[in-house]
């Protein structure tokens, strides 16, 4: 959520909205239109008399059953690309695990299933910093150019899904997501991949498309 309006020292919970204004005013198209459909479906819940809810995730890592990769994807092959310098930001994590499971579905049955869920549920699980996230790679893939050098990045404000923990939601640990994350261990070449998950190379020829969509999307 992007608002410049809300305290930095308040947590973002459920009754903070991005500002579509200052969205429109430096170019986050992504969050304007996420923002606009989340408020039309709530108006339009209203107005017939139906009961929406929504869940907001956050940045969501895990295994892809594409033979491309997306833009959540393509941070972690900025990273085991070595780029440098990179700005120690903060990221918002939210992790997938397994072929059919994942921590963002059991969010999403969880709101359906249950009758006392209403209004909004920020999904998000982990609050990390990018210098933190290439240690845990470097221990578990040694064999990367990893970046060596970090530069002082803005701190995002802190978020809680404590309203979706207390309707019985839980999560992956970081590692977790992390190591599950892209079928890293596809990329190393250290298995026999099977056939049925055969794919390129994600983080191959990627460099000229990383800037563009980190910059604009993620910053």
């Amino acid at each position: 959520m992007m608002n410049p309006s809300w305290p930095d020292s308040r947590v973002m919970d459920e009754s903070c909205w991005s500002d579509i204004e200052h969205c429109r005013a430096i170019e986050k198209w992504y969050c304007v239109s996420k923002t606009e459909v989340e408020s039309k479906a709530f108006e339009f819940g209203k107005a017939n008399g139906l009961d929406v809810v929504s869940v907001c995730p956050n940045l969501i890592l895990g295994p892809i059953l594409q033979p491309t990769t997306n833009a959540s994807t393509l941070l972690l092959a900025k990273l085991l690309k070595g780029s440098q310098p990179l700005k120690d930001r903060t990221w918002r994590i939210i992790g997938t695990t397994g072929w059919w499971m994942c921590d963002v579905a059991e969010a999403l049955v969880l709101v359906y299933e249950k009758p006392e869920a209403q209004e909004r549920y920020i999904c998000t699980s982990h609050s990390v910093h990018i210098k933190d996230i290439v240690d845990i790679l470097k221990d578990k893939y040694p064999n990367y150019n990893y970046p060596k050098n970090f530069t002082d990045g803005q701190e995002k404000k802190e978020m809680s899904s404590e309203k979706l923990q207390r309707l019985g939601w839980s999560y992956l640990s970081l590692q977790e997501i992390l190591v599950d994350s892209g079928r890293l261990t596809y990329w190393t070449r250290s298995l026999e991949p099977n056939p049925f998950l055969l794919m390129v190379n994600p983080t191959s020829g990627v460099d000229e498309d990383i800037t563009s969509i980190t910059s604009k999307e993620f910053d």
